[in-house]
């Protein structure tokens, strides 16, 4: 097959204790889907049906890696967050049926730019310009199933400069992982490849170049990213 330019390189992200990667597809995040940090947004976190938005699949960022502060921006938050790595899917996935669906996990960090993203809200229109930039997915190596489980406890923790700014645990989540996938399937179909970012615990904050972040989620990964001037 020919293409009119030179086939750009498939994203991915390193799979634990291997050399092997997990080809990344699309990425799916959940919103709100802890009920304090729905409180801190301004919103009633009852049990209603959850809402989903996407990253380019080239947003990924390897912990360890300096992150880009973005421009246009002056409010970029954090966002510490349990990823699920999927490596089958379909349709109107049953919730019983979710997790053998689930290749592993991973911690990632959704990055935002809040005052791009609330700018938006304002007038109505998608949230693209705050959340699906470049290198807004700083991500951990994918963990298997094997060896972590399914997770459906553990802390939830990010800091800033060794200060701790977000402090949850996977069961506060309002919707577990299993009902996530199952819902996703609904709207999308699932694909080997998917990354679910499962929604962040209360405390997002505002990052600024020189920043060093760590976080984690017990069981699973820790992550570390520094904040770098724009490239």
């Amino acid at each position: 097959m020919a293409y009119v330019f030179s086939e750009f390189s498939q994203p991915s992200v390193a799979v634990c204790n291997t050399s092997s990667r997990f080809p990344v597809r699309r990425i799916y995040l959940v919103g709100r889907n802890y009920a304090a940090h729905a409180r801190e947004m301004g919103h009633d976190p009852d049990r209603e049906k959850p809402f989903f938005f996407q990253k380019p699949s080239d947003a990924v960022l390897p912990s360890g890696s300096d992150f880009p502060y973005p421009p246009l921006s002056k409010n970029v938050h954090h966002e510490i967050e349990l990823v699920v790595a999927m490596k089958s899917g379909g349709r109107d996935i049953g919730v019983d049926a979710a997790l053998t669906h689930v290749f592993g996990y991973a911690v990632g960090i959704d990055i935002t730019r809040r005052d791009l993203q609330q700018e938006m809200k304002l007038k109505g229109r998608p949230w693209e310009a705050g959340k699906s930039f470049d290198c807004s997915a700083p991500i951990t190596d994918i963990v298997p199933v094997s060896i972590c489980g399914h997770p459906e406890q553990g802390r939830v923790w990010l800091k800033v400069n060794e200060e701790l700014r977000q402090d949850g645990d996977v069961s506060q989540l309002i919707w577990s992982v299993p009902e996530i996938i199952s819902i996703l399937s609904t709207l999308f179909r699932i694909e080997a490849g998917d990354l679910i970012f499962t929604g962040t615990p209360a405390g997002v904050g505002p990052i600024t170049v020189g920043d060093k972040i760590a976080g984690g989620v017990a069981g699973v990964a820790e992550i570390e990213i520094s904040v770098a001037g724009d490239k």
